[in-house]
């Protein structure tokens, strides 16, 4: 799933792309993906590109109309805001580029290139609106608290707003704004750490984007500590990384680094297990042996 640091990755790459830039037209590909009707795409065309900017997870184009003939340009900007959900990835490809059958869900075309969004899988869960005027898209925006300048008292008036488990107020964007999946994980210190694992790999992906447009959108980076590396050694204690598999997520943590020697109750295995439990945890915490960390195996 798109996070912060990639969609400030596409941000980054698009603003050098299309700032500035005429928006030609826009090619729907899917309907299920234009979720407004009013203002029509077709009021988009041939506008001005003013900015590229973040609200969330959401990706937004602020752009100026172009003037009907006879009339002056509408006063109020329109807004294209894009949200890519799990699947829906960008790619910037040459002008007048064709959408991808299938996985392709719309393009839109600007003199210099073409930015094709698609989705994989079956399920269309990205969508794209059309709002006019700030107070509207004001309206899309979740309310969830920018951690990049949060206080360390306002952090934690968000986190005891509701009443979640630690891992749900991270990923809800009505709490927390930005934070997925897979960043929850490599929460250590909280507050701080959250600053610091969101600025870290925001400042990454940005400097990549600088200088490639970000085609390979991933929820699992060989840089991260724990996310999609169950069962493999963490890279600062060596014990294995061990998870909590709950619905559709997964949760993963070290059991030495993160809570304090303790295999946290994993749901499923736990209670085919019961007396066992805690005899097999303790086990699958010892470090990987050599045969065990090889990646060939």
């Amino acid at each position: 799933m798109p996070e912060i640091p990639d969609i400030e990755a596409y941000i980054e790459a698009l603003r050098s792309r299309v700032v500035g830039g005429r928006l030609l037209g826009v090619r729907l590909a899917s309907p299920f993906l234009l979720r407004t009707v009013e203002p029509p795409l077709q009021a988009l065309e041939d506008g001005t590109v003013d900015s590229v900017e973040r609200l969330a997870k959401r990706i937004v184009f602020e752009v100026s109309p172009a003037a009907e003939r006879g009339r002056p340009a509408p006063a109020e900007p329109l807004f294209v805001v894009l949200h890519l959900m799990i699947a829906g990835r960008l790619h910037w490809k040459v002008a007048g580029a064709p959408v991808p059958k299938g996985a392709g869900l719309v393009a839109f075309d600007f003199e210099d290139g073409c930015l094709i969004v698609t989705e994989a899988g079956k399920k269309r869960r990205a969508s794209l609106r059309v709002v006019r005027g700030r107070e509207e898209l004001a309206a899309l925006d979740p309310g969830g608290l920018e951690v990049a300048g949060s206080t360390m008292a306002g952090f934690a008036e968000m986190l005891r707003r509701e009443n979640h488990t630690l891992k749900r107020a991270l990923t809800d964007p009505h709490i927390v704004s930005g934070i997925g999946n897979a960043y929850s994980d490599e929460m250590r210190r909280l507050h701080e750490a959250a600053t610091a694992v969101l600025s870290e790999w925001t400042e990454r992906l940005r400097t990549e984007a600088r200088q490639t447009f970000p085609e390979k959108v991933t929820a699992f980076r060989p840089g991260m500590a724990v996310h999609g590396r169950f069962g493999m050694p963490c890279p600062v204690c060596g014990a294995k990384v061990q998870r909590i598999v709950y619905a559709q997520n997964e949760c993963d943590y070290c059991p030495v680094c993160q809570t304090g020697g303790r295999v946290l109750d994993d749901r499923s295995l736990s209670r085919l297990l019961r007396g066992d439990w805690q005899r097999v945890a303790q086990a699958r915490m010892r470090p990987p042996t050599a045969d065990e960390s090889d990646p060939g195996d």
